[in-house]
């Protein structure tokens, strides 16, 4: 399929809208509660974090995504996860999904999500008079301004569109995320939505979310802290006009997911960029398992590897704690048969350590995009995870995040 990246972020497929405003929640007094708007009742799909202590955003929207009801808004806030807040953060939460539902004039259902500092009830004083200033503020190009209202600790907004055709019409997928600690897999905070015009079936589009997300959100890692909030929400609302799809199997469903993917990589490794303190992007790919989730497996433990990471932030090209790190992932594999590359320098082939030039492969580690080859046998499993350098500004900026 034939498809090309396009501006515009999550209002670039027909028929949505966003918003960002300031409500007061962060200190910073930066844009902090975040509208998406569906013209039109969408179908949801969802995917979320799987740690037994969740935000009361988290159990809201899993209800409401299971019951398969139309939803025409995203609501998010930041600065406060509402998270750890009992039975009075979960009727708040309901609060604010009703308030908008009200400001909007809708039937369908309003999602919700927040992201900040966990224990704190949300600041329900300064979030019911900004919701309806939110509302107002809803544009058809607004999606950069709804991006800038959802970050905490990143340092740049994450959006991504695309374009391509499906069934004879122009469909796009849009998406914006947030994240940059705290980041894990099984979810891993991150918050991510992602807007579409086709039209698709409720338990396809969440067979299709769920496939997309673990290729690409389920394979980053930044620190190794699963989020109590991590959310990935998608909307279809058949605005292009293309047939429905009703079929996992079918040639636009193909499509589509092809398209999916896409997203969800590109916003995933956004935010594996934007790790904090991080000063690159590590992407280690995998080959040779006996599947898919055993490549996945170990890539995501190199990747993760707090040895592997310093390693690159300090530009030693250890290849050693590379090995051990397929050694320790629970894959099994005959350690002859390893094969370790750094960029293009071979350190490991066939179990034996090679010569390489370590000067250069220090240099190569100074890379804006640092690339782990691995191949541990001859099994068709092939796996990539994404993850950063582990430098000394991610202490400080965690040491310093609610003093």
């Amino acid at each position: 399929m034939v498809w090309q990246m396009i501006d515009g972020g999550v209002t670039a497929p027909l028929g949505y809208q966003a918003a960002g405003v300031t409500a007061g929640l962060k200190p910073s007094g930066a844009t902090d509660l975040a509208l998406i708007y569906s013209e039109v009742p969408a179908v949801p799909a969802g995917v979320f974090t799987t740690s037994c202590v969740r935000a009361a955003c988290v159990d809201y929207n899993q209800r409401i995504v299971a019951r398969q009801e139309p939803v025409q808004a995203i609501l998010c806030n930041a600065g406060q996860a509402n998270a750890c807040t009992g039975l009075e953060g979960w009727r708040n939460a309901v609060e604010c999904a009703e308030l908008t539902q009200q400001e909007l004039q809708i039937a369908s259902a309003v999602l919700v999500a927040s992201t900040g500092v966990i224990g704190r009830q949300l600041r329900m004083d300064l979030l019911r008079p900004a919701i309806p200033q939110v509302v107002r503020a809803l544009r058809r190009d607004g999606s950069e301004s709804a991006a800038r209202a959802i970050i905490t600790t990143d340092l740049v907004t994450k959006s991504v569109a695309l374009s391509g055709e499906i069934a004879g019409k122009n469909v796009k997928i849009g998406g914006i995320c947030k994240g940059s600690g705290m980041i894990h897999p099984n979810m891993a905070t991150m918050l991510a939505f992602v807007t579409c015009d086709a039209a698709v079936s409720a338990p396809v589009w969440q067979e299709m979310l769920t496939r997309a997300n673990a290729g690409s959100f389920n394979q980053i890692t930044v620190d190794g802290d699963t989020s109590t909030n991590d959310m990935l929400l998608a909307l279809a609302n058949g605005q292009s006009g293309m047939p429905m799809i009703t079929e996992l199997d079918s040639a636009p469903a193909q499509q589509l997911q092809e398209m999916l993917n896409a997203v969800c990589q590109a916003m995933a490794k956004q935010i594996a960029r934007d790790g904090e303190g991080a000063t690159c992007l590590l992407e280690v790919n995998v080959a040779g398992t006996a599947d898919v989730a055993s490549a996945r497996v170990m890539a995501r433990t190199i990747a993760g590897s707090a040895l592997v990471k310093s390693a690159v932030f300090g530009r030693d090209p250890n290849w050693g704690r590379i090995a051990a790190a397929c050694g320790r992932s629970g894959v099994y594999f005959d350690q002859t048969k390893l094969h370790i590359q750094i960029g293009e320098f071979v350190v490991m082939t066939e179990g034996t350590p090679q010569p390489f030039d370590r000067q250069s492969a220090s240099q190569y580690l100074k890379s804006e995009l640092v690339q782990v080859f691995v191949r541990v046998g001859e099994g068709s499993g092939t796996g990539t995870a994404w993850g950063c350098d582990l430098s000394y500004d991610y202490v400080r900026i965690n040491a310093e995040y609610t003093t």
